[in-house]
């Protein structure tokens, strides 16, 4: 097939009810022959926002204002489908001061309930049953201590339990079968185990290069972590880490990611620019690999074969072959500040979420895995942050 290139912007409504709607730089390829539906949450701009991306290339399709916060920006950051897809969940970072998770309606975007959680609530996940919701307290803007991992009903909208981790955690993935969850937590070098019966946590790595050790349970804590508040120009920055002194992490790990078998356990080191691998049988450490700068989401294809990472500070994307750790390629982004990953059921694309810059929109990027080639942008309400995979048709 021959590249093809098109353009179309569209701009309906004003004000609130704004909706933008982009097809940009749609080329390279072969077309697709089915719709594939994405949702993502724009953290800066409070809005929910649904993409499509089919043969006629990629379009946003509809945003929803998440505001919880009517004076400040609630700040929407993780976002979960259901197993059946009718409904989907989204974490809510700011509060008074605790977050909040809202349970949707996946064709309407209608609000089914809500909860009140712990401080700044980011990453989601679901369990395949879809009766719970494990959401990380990361705690961006409290003092550095240790922080939990909220389990929530998800028929009830009632937080059941609250599990104490470690500080700032951070990458919320529940394995296939449901037994496990995982985390991880910035400023203590640990990956997180719970045991999804016992809702306890079960075991915990330290991921610090030459320091790598498994422990039963909560591993000990290392010197002080204090940390002072990021200076004004710091928190001026697009990266909500910038300017945090983490003596002892030299990780500082924000996702956790297992393998289609859960036979394995992927930690980011965002700030080392590296993937460690456990194994999940014998919590021991398989290799590190390296990365773009600033590596920060992951995601792992359906079918089992490919290592998807964003790279924050590097504008790229990698993607790596599960089996030999090899990175098969580094596709570069449009606009800097990756964030989130989430791939097609058909492992066919990944589509990249980017937050941008100032007064830039966010941007979904669509990478073809056969190719290894972007095949499709599309711009998005500001900060572009976490993104589920909804719907093929």
């Amino acid at each position: 097939m021959q590249p093809r290139t098109r353009k179309l912007i569209a701009m309906i409504g004003t004000g609130s009810a704004l909706l933008l709607l982009v097809v940009l730089s749609v080329s390279g390829g072969d077309t697709p022959t089915h719709n594939y539906w994405i949702k993502l949450v724009c953290e800066a701009s409070d809005r929910i926002a649904t993409v499509r991306f089919g043969p006629d290339g990629a379009r946003l399709e509809k945003t929803t204002e998440t505001r919880i916060l009517q004076a400040d920006v609630s700040g929407p950051h993780g976002i979960a489908f259901s197993p059946d897809r009718k409904n989907f969940y989204v974490s809510i970072g700011h509060g008074r001061p605790f977050g909040t998770a809202v349970k949707y309606n996946s064709d309407d975007d209608r609000v089914v309930g809500q909860v009140g959680l712990g401080l700044f609530p980011a990453t989601a996940d679901v369990s395949p049953d879809g009766n719970f919701l494990y959401v990380v307290n990361f705690n961006l803007h409290g003092d550095p201590v240790p922080s939990s991992v909220s389990v929530v009903d998800t028929n009830a909208m009632l937080e059941i339990t609250r599990i104490p981790t470690c500080i700032m955690p951070h990458g919320s993935r529940v394995t296939r079968d449901g037994s496990h969850q995982y985390s991880a937590c910035m400023m203590d070098d640990l990956l997180v185990e719970i045991d999804a019966e016992r809702m306890k946590v079960s075991r915990t790595f330290r991921v610090s290069a030459g320091k790598e050790q498994g422990f039963e349970g909560m591993a000990p804590r290392e010197a002080s972590h204090a940390a002072p508040r990021p200076t004004a120009s710091q928190s001026a920055s697009s990266d909500p880490h910038a300017g945090m002194n983490m003596p002892s992490a030299t990780c500082s790990p924000t996702w956790a990611q297992p393998s289609i078998d859960a036979m394995r356990i992927y930690v980011a080191c965002n700030k080392s620019n590296e993937i460690v691998e456990v194994d999940a049988k014998t919590w021991k450490l398989v290799r590190r690999i390296p990365t773009g700068n600033g590596v920060y989401n992951l995601g792992v294809s359906p079918d089992g074969s490919l290592l998807v990472a964003t790279n924050k500070r590097d504008a790229s994307v990698s993607i790596f072959s599960t089996d030999t750790a090899k990175e098969l390629a580094r596709v570069p982004t449009k606009r800097k500040v990756l964030h989130g990953v989430a791939i097609a059921p058909d492992s066919r694309y990944a589509f990249i979420t980017v937050e941008g810059v100032g007064s830039e929109p966010g941007t979904v990027e669509i990478i073809d895995l056969k190719s290894l080639t972007t095949v499709a942008t599309v711009d998005t309400p500001s900060q572009a942050a976490g993104i589920d995979f909804w719907k093929m048709d």
